[in-house]
């Protein structure tokens, strides 16, 4: 592979992602595609993801969109964090709805990025919109360039 591969670069930075992220594997996510600024990930709600309205808790949709967000906005293989986000929830998600977030980058430059979060349920029905912002911690790499070659 080579570092000049956009694509398998971000595939590269997923698999390294995913093998450490425990909070999205615990919660039952899974990561369905990845590419250069973007990302598309699910998560089934769960019995024990349910709050006292017996929907499911907002802030388990919003850690679905900041993973999503997440590897989106580390697929050019420099470690990326959240430098803060903005969060709306527009419909409930119900026990046995399995949410889809899909991360895509508006802006990047330097050390900062937008990215845009769409939570939607499996009828389609938006659930949640989600901007994060990002800053590059540079010269820091997610997979080391060297395998890369």
């Amino acid at each position: 592979m080579t570092t000049t591969d956009p694509q398998r670069l971000a595939e590269a930075v997923r698999d390294a992602m995913w093998r450490d992220d425990r909070a999205s594997q615990g919660l039952g996510m899974q990561v369905l595609a990845i590419g250069p600024g973007t990302a598309t990930l699910t998560m089934p709600v769960r019995e024990d993801m349910l709050n006292g309205h017996d929907i499911c808790h907002g802030g388990l949709i919003t850690t679905l969109a900041d993973s999503a967000f997440a590897f989106a906005c580390n697929t050019c293989n420099e470690v990326t964090v959240a430098s803060g986000f903005d969060v709306n929830l527009v419909t409930a998600a119900r026990r046995g709805d399995v949410l889809t977030a899909e991360a895509r980058e508006v802006h990047r430059a330097g050390r900062t990025g937008v990215y845009d979060v769409e939570v939607r349920n499996q009828r389609g029905e938006r659930v949640a919109a989600f901007r994060g912002r990002s800053y590059t911690l540079k010269g820091r790499h997610v997979v080391d360039p060297s395998t890369l070659a």
